[in-house]
């Protein structure tokens, strides 16, 4: 995921440690401040000396770096002003060298103690190295505010992501609810029709699932033995509604004890095998596999008689593009879905990933 650096330095304007705390500016400056003091004071084997340079000098430099990173860039730089930014960085360090060179001469009666020969002011290569010394801080404190603050964003941007995904997920899952019961509210009614002696046995295990899908499906993951009793109880249903018509086999393969699955993804393949399956045909077969494979993957498939011509008639569905937008987001390209369709018979195969 890329990150612009508009978006980076976008923040800026909202003041000094919108991004860091204050307290880390505070404790980044006070060792920086400490490591220069203890490295000149080594070099000139004067401490006292490196001291009170440093204070001159950074407090020039904090005052520099928080005018540039907080002000140039996001006012000039960001703008694409390029040449007022470059000309705004110019005057800034001509300032910064008569600032600093008139403070050191008065602490120490001299223009640059350091460099142990005569500098008069306004000396040209004086002035260079002093503007490279503050150009390196510089650059130096701007590069760890843009790493530190890529970061902060690159991480809002990934949970700004994924929040949009569960969202979204959790959109989808709604919408096979009320996909379920509308057409078990159809096995309903035309059981009712008929007044049949299976009411009784529908509305229980209507109970049940209703159960499962309202109050035990509230994760991310469900348990896979709970997923194949649920389509058992979706398979009793349409079994009592159409008694002799329906043929279905069911064959589990592997320990699915501890396998955590996406809830709700099976049914909507079984919902559909009923759904096309009956259509125009007198019986309907329904074959259901589910297999573990070497513990990291489940194979799943299902395959059902049809009738061709039945087929494009009637309402489309929101089934198979609701579950195969899930399995996009849950696995990305991490899954196979496949469908086939040869003489007469649908089958479906899909291959996912489990915990």
């Amino acid at each position: 995921m890329s990150v612009s650096i508009v978006k980076i330095f976008s923040p800026l304007k909202e003041g000094v440690g919108s991004t860091i705390p204050i307290k880390y500016h505070i404790i980044f400056w006070i060792s920086y401040f400490t490591f220069n003091v203890v490295r000149w004071g080594s070099f000139f084997n004067d401490f006292q000396y490196s001291l009170k340079t440093n204070l001159i000098e950074f407090t020039i430099h904090i005052i520099v770096i928080y005018f540039n990173i907080y002000y140039l860039i996001p006012n000039l730089f960001l703008q694409k002003k390029y040449l007022k930014y470059i000309s705004s960085i110019f005057i800034i360090l001509i300032l910064v060298y008569i600032v600093r060179t008139a403070f050191i001469y008065v602490l120490t009666g001299v223009v640059s103690p350091e460099l142990g020969r005569p500098v008069s002011f306004l000396d040209l290569n004086h002035f260079i190295v002093v503007a490279l010394g503050q150009l390196y801080v510089m650059t130096f404190v701007t590069a760890i505010k843009v790493l530190v603050d890529w970061s902060i964003e690159k991480k809002r941007n990934e949970d700004l992501s994924q929040l949009q995904l569960s969202t979204e997920l959790k959109f989808l899952r709604t919408q096979v609810q009320p996909h379920f019961f509308f057409n078990t509210l159809n096995n309903l009614y035309a059981l009712a029709l008929k007044k049949s002696d299976s009411m009784p046995r529908l509305l229980l295990k209507l109970s049940d699932m209703m159960e499962y899908v309202l109050y035990e499906v509230q994760d991310s993951k469900a348990n896979l033995l709970q997923e194949i009793n649920h389509i058992n109880n979706y398979i009793d249903i349409e079994n009592l509604r159409f008694k002799n018509r329906v043929e279905t086999e069911m064959h589990i393969t592997g320990d699915i004890e501890d396998v955590k699955v996406p809830p709700l993804l099976f049914i909507t393949f079984v919902e559909n095998c009923f759904k096309h399956g009956l259509r125009n045909n007198d019986k309907i077969k329904i074959e259901i596999n589910f297999e573990v494979v070497n513990g990291k993957f489940l194979e799943f498939s299902i395959s059902n008689n049809y009738n061709p011509e039945a087929m494009n008639e009637g309402k489309k569905g929101i089934g198979i593009s609701n579950s195969l937008r899930r399995l996009k987001i849950l696995f990305s390209k991490n899954f196979v879905l496949r469908t086939n369709t040869d003489n007469g018979i649908y089958s479906l195969f899909l291959r996912i990933p489990v915990t």
